[in-house]
């Protein structure tokens, strides 16, 4: 699964970042994101209607691990322990995290509190110039990260096996 961080500023315009392992891409223009109602995220998401999805990378796998495995409710200064810097999203009311390269930025579309389901449109995808390989994110630069449920693992996405809409065509 994807290891998705998900940010968003509060009242007072402090950011406050999540790790979420239960979402992707939902539609070509939307994201779709499980998160439970008590999260600080969450809360932060619904008051201001923006939030940003990064792709966790083998760079930044502790800091990661850590504002999923630490709640914002009780660690108010959890963004900056988790070493991260934030500069202001020019599209949505939300954070870039500076250390994570590749950024969703997203208007919040809807929330249903009882499945946990929370819908985003992609309003800009922004990526550091240190992942784009002709003007493109290039995976390998890029290093995301999944998770692995089973293992309770992170793993980096490896090798290319085949070229997707292609390598079937063999079996026609």
């Amino acid at each position: 699964m994807p290891v998705l961080i998900v940010a968003a500023y509060d009242e007072q315009g402090i950011p406050n970042a999540m790790n979420a392992a239960w979402g992707g891409m939902f539609t070509d223009e939307t994201v779709g994101i499980c998160l439970a109602a008590e999260h600080k995220t969450t809360k932060n998401i619904l008051a201001s209607r923006a939030f940003t999805v990064s792709m966790a990378t083998v760079d930044q796998v502790a800091a990661c691990d850590y504002v999923g495995i630490v709640s914002g409710n009780r660690e108010p200064d959890k963004f900056a322990k988790a070493g991260f810097h934030a500069t202001r999203s020019e599209h949505v009311n939300a954070p870039l995290i500076d250390e994570l390269p590749m950024t969703l930025e997203c208007e919040l579309l809807s929330y249903d509190p009882e499945s946990c389901h929370l819908v985003g449109r992609i309003v800009n995808v922004s990526a550091d110039e240190r992942v784009l390989t002709d003007g493109r994110i290039d995976l390998r630069k890029l290093r995301p990260i999944t998770y692995d449920p089973v293992r309770l693992e992170y793993v980096e996405l490896g090798d290319t096996v085949g070229k997707a809409f292609s390598c079937g065509k063999e079996l026609k």
